[in-house]
């Protein structure tokens, strides 16, 4: 059945993020059950899924909770749209929820399928607001190289990754990327963190300055860059910066995809990161991945501007067929109550510790650069050489081969290049914890004997 079932997937199904020929000669990983944080392949081979899918099944693969919550609701009203004064009481519930749950005031929620939908919402808003304040040249929009915001043609722009833009034209005119902030690679001998971030954030305002600040709409920033390496802000990066955005009326997008309920430790990383944005994105952990679903949330200032638009214009030409959608909200819904009732903080604090004080230890290891994280998010950068953090000769390999290593070992984790991440669901165990780290260990240790040899 196996086979079948791979001849098949190669036959017909284009993955994502995937070299296609290469998966012509390996075929798929098949996973066709799941039950707490373990996941098992058609071949009956139980894996920990130590990045929880990706960065969102945070209450595991098995919470018969919200399944029974989508049962309820589709049996009750399985769709329902929500343009032109349609609504629902799920969605009615899960934006009001939100807001009171919200890190900083905020106005108004509008829902979207998955995060990338988001932030793609998050930039016509931008360019909308200050158009309906007759400044319609601000249109550009910046990031940070490093950044992860999405695929679609808007976010894969804003995204600072090159591997989203190659051979597709991106990004397009108008997005501008600035210094990935990142304090290891990049700090100055004897820099301290502060004194790097407000290098960076001199660098950024020079930047806004060449470009001219009445061109330029909102920033876009994760508050833990995810994709990018799990690279945390440095001291004082967003105290620094948020003074600039506002003197040159530049919004703040905080993208909280990723970060969101209780992935740093806090359960907002805009808390963690000390952000005060003007919207925020979220997704993933919102529904714990048991339903696409994704919300943007603005402050009242910027609601007011938009609804003062939408009488003159006599509408609003933006939304989506599934957002809103009663089964996603009350999925969403459903898995807000769970993470009130276990404290989902509580709970990440509980194993945080356990995993940053061993990332830190991997730090000695001769092929570890550096080690890094917040949470339950983590990372270690492999490189060639710890002095100068020189690469290797054939990029991502290394991380390929301790990826590869640790599947055959039960755990599944994710190289990012040369960058492998852990990410486990929220729900882990300590006992969980410790088998990927004790993995860990071993496959390190054995790919660099390994490549020592080579």
């Amino acid at each position: 059945m196996t086979n079948r079932l791979r001849d098949r997937d190669i036959a017909a199904h284009l993955h994502p993020q995937t070299n296609f020929r290469l998966h012509e000669d390996v075929g798929p990983l098949i996973i066709e059950s799941g039950d707490g944080v373990r996941v098992t392949d058609t071949n009956g081979v139980s894996y920990i899924e130590g990045v929880s899918g990706l960065w969102c099944a945070s209450l595991g693969f098995s919470n018969r909770r919200l399944a029974d919550a989508a049962h309820r609701q589709m049996l009750k009203l399985p769709y329902q749209q929500a343009f032109a004064h349609r609504s629902n009481p799920a969605v009615i519930e899960l934006a009001d929820q939100l807001l009171a749950k919200a890190p900083v005031p905020m106005g108004k929620v509008m829902f979207q399928s998955s995060g990338s939908e988001a932030v793609d919402t998050a930039i016509k808003l931008a360019w909308y607001y200050h158009a309906a304040l007759g400044k319609p040249e601000k249109r550009k929009i910046m990031s940070r190289l490093g950044a992860y915001h999405g695929t679609t043609i808007a976010s894969a722009s804003l995204t600072g990754l090159p591997n989203m833009h190659r051979g597709f034209g991106l990004p397009l005119e108008g997005f501008l990327h600035v210094e990935r902030p990142h304090y290891g690679r990049a700090a100055l001998p004897g820099e301290t963190e502060r004194e790097f971030s407000a290098r960076l954030v001199a660098s950024i305002e020079a930047t806004i300055e060449a470009e001219g600040p009445e061109t330029i709409a909102a920033f876009f920033a994760e508050p833990v860059m995810g994709t990018g390496g799990v690279v945390l802000p440095p001291e004082g990066y967003f105290e620094l910066l948020q003074p600039v955005l506002r003197k040159h009326d530049i919004l703040l997008v905080s993208d909280e995809v990723i970060c969101g309920f209780g992935r740093t430790g806090h359960y907002w990383g805009t808390t963690f990161a000390r952000m005060e944005p003007d919207m925020l994105t979220c997704a993933k952990g919102l529904s714990a991945a048991y339903f696409p679903i994704s919300a943007l949330m603005m402050t009242d200032r910027i609601y007011q501007v938009l609804a003062d638009r939408t009488a003159e214009l006599r509408g609003f030409g933006q939304g989506y067929t599934y957002g809103g959608h009663p089964v996603g909200a009350a999925v969403a819904l459903e898995t807000l109550a769970i993470y009130d009732e276990i404290d989902i903080v509580g709970l990440v604090r509980a194993r945080e510790a356990q995993l940053q004080d061993a990332l830190r230890d991997f730090a000695s290891h001769p092929f570890v650069g550096e080690a890094r994280g917040v949470g339950l998010m983590g990372a270690l950068e492999f490189v060639a050489d710890k002095r100068t953090m020189a690469g290797f000769a054939n990029p991502g390999a290394f991380g390929a081969r301790v990826a590869a290593g640790l599947a055959d070992e039960g755990i599944l984790l994710r190289a990012l290049g040369d960058t492998l991440v852990v990410a486990p669901p929220l729900i882990i165990s300590e006992t969980e914890l410790d088998e990927i780290l004790q993995a860990l260990a071993k496959v390190l240790d054995r790919v660099a004997s390994g490549h020592q040899e080579a």
